[in-house]
């Protein structure tokens, strides 16, 4: 497995997907709060790639995975009024503020409580998929782009928005120095857990990035895979397809 597999929140007992699962539960009701700040609202712009990036706004059915509080779905849902958009999350307190959010806004969003790895929807369901932040917290990445390339039509299209570490030496300098010190910090003051947001930066460094993250793409089937980094190499939007049969 990759690195980024065997690293835990809360450290070696007990699964990656249940210690993940527990870490959102416990900070949800600080994430988007923490995601404003951390990225200095940069996480919007990051967003408006994303959605630049999908399909046709014709999309019958678009899937967004590891969905968290509903963000990335609920603004696919405006792009795409006519389409069914559903979003699967491990986290039941997150999947509770997605929920709040999408009566606030009277939007139609599916939301479930699944795994990312084993969905259970229907092989070919979605025109395009999307994942945000959601990739290096999987107990098996490859197995999630399988599964992803298992609900896409063929021709369907994978977006995947996910943090990354910048590779020029002094950019690099400060992000380690932000994320190392400030954010655990600030995660502690903000959320009440340390540990939750210092197994971000942990969990961001050992992640696939770039071209490995293609590879992995490219050996779970899929085809045409791109990256385009953004912010200084801070964040990464992937995108890739399934071949057409």
């Amino acid at each position: 497995m990759n690195k980024v597999e065997n690293i835990k929140p809360y450290g070696t007992e007990g699964a990656k997907e249940q210690q993940v699962e527990a870490m959102f539960d416990a900070i949800a009701p600080a994430y988007d709060f923490m995601n404003r700040a951390m990225t200095f609202g940069m996480d919007r712009l990051w967003l408006r790639q994303l959605l630049k990036a999908c399909c046709s706004r014709d999309a019958s059915v678009a899937v967004d995975l590891a969905t968290g509080t509903g963000d990335v779905a609920l603004a696919i849902a405006r792009r795409c009024p006519d389409a069914a958009i559903i979003g699967l999350d491990l986290s039941a307190g997150m999947l509770a503020k997605a929920k709040e959010k999408a009566e606030k806004q009277n939007i139609a969003v599916d939301f479930r409580q699944a795994d990312c790895l084993a969905t259970e929807l229907p092989d070919g369901i979605a025109d395009f998929v999307t994942v945000a932040y959601g990739v290096r917290n999987f107990a098996d990445i490859e197995a999630g782009y399988r599964e992803m390339y298992r609900i896409l039509r063929p021709g369907g299209k994978l977006l995947v928005l996910e943090l990354s570490t910048p590779t020029a030496l002094i950019p690099k300098l400060f992000y380690n120095i932000y994320t190392r010190l400030l954010i655990p910090a600030a995660g502690s003051i903000f959320a009440g857990d340390r540990k939750a947001y210092a197994y971000l930066p942990e969990s961001i460094a050992a992640s696939p990035q770039r071209g490995e993250m293609e590879r992995i793409m490219q050996s779970a089937g899929f085809a045409d895979t791109s990256f385009k980094s953004m912010t200084l190499g801070v964040c990464t939007l992937y995108t890739a397809f399934k071949q057409l049969q």
